[in-house]
């Protein structure tokens, strides 16, 4: 079920000086994942650009979360390119210790996503903050032990800067769940097939019938304390 809403903007978020700035309109719909029931709202009319969408590659990995009854309960665990913040939200209620990641201009939909579907005892739990990749992913600790991303990998400009950024977070051994739909149009087969090999052992968990979505486990090849993309082992 989907509901629209208007979001009026605060005093904090004033338009810039002769320019009419509308209200933020805001899609809501509900998703049932692991008995929980989450409202996701995505911020249509604020350039938003891919992330103002729920894309099934993060639907795909919720559900195999479901299926494989996945416990995220003491984890530390980091998403990237977080979006609506679907999937960072459900790991925070099957018990994770989460930190959401995007852009700086994405963070205000996560936030909301979080306040409307995160209890106030769970708050601690989880924290939302600007990760640009392979920019500022070394003011990120490493002890994670989860990596999770969905439909992350839609442009082959960005997978060098990714692949880094993977390579830091992991370097102490986590477990990455990657979620993707491959487009032919990005060459994110290759991505998955060619260059992530290289720095990872991964292998495919599931896939979505009828859909070219697949999630991905991996694992960091001889992570070391002194890694960078340059020097691979």
């Amino acid at each position: 079920m989907a509901s629209v809403r208007v979001l009026e903007r605060s005093e904090e978020d004033p338009p810039k000086k002769g320019i009419c700035v509308p209200d933020i309109i805001i899609h809501e719909n509900k998703y049932e994942f692991c008995r929980y029931s989450l409202k996701i709202a995505r911020f249509i009319n604020a350039n938003l650009g891919f992330s103002a969408y729920v894309w099934e590659a993060g639907v795909a990995l919720c559900r195999y979360f479901e299926k494989e009854k996945i416990n995220f309960t003491g984890k530390k665990v980091i998403e990237l390119g977080s979006g609506t913040g679907i999937v960072g939200i459900l790991a925070t209620l099957l018990g994770g210790y989460v930190t959401i990641t995007d852009k700086p201009n994405i963070l205000k939909q996560i936030e909301n996503n979080v306040s409307i579907n995160i209890p106030t005892a769970c708050r601690h739990r989880i924290k939302v903050q600007p990760l640009i990749w392979g920019e500022n992913h070394t003011h990120f600790p490493t002890a994670y032990d989860f990596i999770l991303g969905s439909d992350i990998v839609y442009s082959s400009v960005s997978y060098p800067a990714l692949v880094e950024t993977l390579r830091y977070l992991a370097r102490q051994g986590a477990t990455i769940y990657l979620s993707s739909e491959l487009r032919k149009s990005n060459g994110s087969s290759v991505f998955h097939d060619d260059l992530l090999p290289q720095y990872f052992s991964c292998q495919v968990v599931d896939r979505m019938e009828g859909k070219d979505v697949i999630v991905y486990k991996m694992s960091k090849i001889g992570f070391t304390s002194g890694d960078t993309l340059a020097s691979k082992e």
